[in-house]
């Protein structure tokens, strides 16, 4: 039994607000969607480099499923300074912010806007930004779901590499090489030119350069799993974490990783099977529903505002695993800038299953090792 949308539903446009909010590192772009709810969080999202916040999370957030979380929710959408949309260059002479400084602009920001407390879902770079102000604000966060997350700094390795592609590659080609897996690169070739046509067209090179720089340069997060019965005063995470990766993103180990070192009674981790660089963008629907789940273990989703969810639920959709074909249908409406996903994610196969989608919301209770959901 699927449910079908109410009128409320379909007509549901939230009010959106575009401000720049002046902070001590410069002019940061923040785009408000909603209206303010005394008694509950923000969603506060932050994308990765190469990306603007339409481009990293408008396929999400304009999926229908994505309604019965907005319609509850309002969104603050933060850009990097010069990372919006049709930005200008910024000026030679402003120093470009270090990733701990980007993550020192966003306490200005919840100022800025009367916000008591923020949802964090961040990409790549902006994962990084969330859960380093997670670490250093956390009476601010009620949690974080960070996607592609490195909490390491950038090996000698990758350094030497880094230096190497600087010489060989242009700057949209080091920008998919972070976004995508060596598979999609090389099979899906829509979603590769759509990406490049969003990084070369709707971003200042320029800018996007320096704020690679500054990731390149990033220090690690310096976390450590708290150990039972030894010392847990140890510096992790204080709020609930989901961390995503698809199976096929060159971000896997990094995010496998962070999980071994995050608090294990708070942290999920979703691992997304056929699923490559941008699990946002290439299976929204399974997205939403591990962050529906996320939220309501955070206790502001009741089971009773998540209609759609239940229904799918109760027809045994959403309990199974979700390994099967990947569908790459999506890259033609991507392009045309409005993605939905929705025959071809909800008739992939259903084979595997490591656990139920469910068990995300039993992140905030007391399990004695992480929860490592594969889908």
């Amino acid at each position: 039994m699927v449910l079908e949308e109410t009128d409320n539903d379909s007509v549901f446009e939230p009010q959106v607000t575009d401000e720049y909010v002046e902070t001590q590192f410069g002019d940061v772009h923040c785009v408000m969607m909603g209206t303010v709810k005394a008694n509950r969080p923000v969603i506060l999202t932050f994308p990765d480099v190469g990306l603007n916040h339409k481009s990293c999370f408008e396929t999400l957030f304009n999926h229908e499923d994505m309604h019965e979380i907005v319609r509850h929710f309002a969104v603050c959408h933060v850009e990097a300074p010069g990372q919006q949309e049709g930005a200008k260059t910024l000026p030679a002479a402003y120093p470009y912010p270090s990733m701990e400084q980007l993550s020192e602009v966003l306490p200005g920001v919840l100022k800025h806007f009367g916000l008591r407390s923020v949802i964090g879902l961040g990409v790549g770079a902006g994962a990084y930004i969330l859960a380093r102000f997670a670490l250093n604000y956390p009476d601010l966060v009620d949690g974080v779901v960070l996607i592609n997350i490195n909490p390491n700094s950038e090996s000698l390795m990758d350094t030497v590499t880094s230096k190497i592609t600087d010489w060989t590659y242009t700057l949209p080609d080091k920008i998919l090489a972070n976004l995508l897996g060596k598979e999609e690169l090389q099979t899906n070739q829509d979603l590769v030119a759509t990406y490049r046509h969003y990084i070369t067209a709707t971003m200042n090179e320029a800018n996007v350069s320096q704020f690679l720089r500054s990731y390149s340069n990033r220090s690690a997060l310096e976390v450590e799993r708290p150990v039972p019965e030894g010392n847990i005063n140890v510096r992790t995470l204080k709020c609930s974490s989901l961390l995503v990766v698809g199976d096929n993103s060159p971000a896997v180990e990094a995010v496998v990783d962070c999980n071994s070192k995050l608090n294990p009674t708070k942290t999920t981790l979703l691992k997304m099977a056929d699923c490559g660089g941008l699990p946002q963008v290439d299976q929204p629907a399974k997205v939403i529903e591990a962050l529906k789940y996320f939220i309501q273990g955070l206790g502001y989703l009741s089971s009773a505002s998540m209609t759609r969810l239940r229904s799918r639920t109760a027809s045994g959709s959403s309990t199974a695993s979700f390994d099967g074909p990947r569908s790459r249908a999506h890259t033609d409406e991507l392009q045309r800038g409005r993605i939905h996903s929705h025959g071809a994610e909800e008739k992939r196969g259903r084979a595997r299953t490591d656990i139920s989608m469910e068990s995300v919301s039993t992140v905030n209770q007391s399990v004695s090792k992480s929860t490592e959901v594969a889908c």
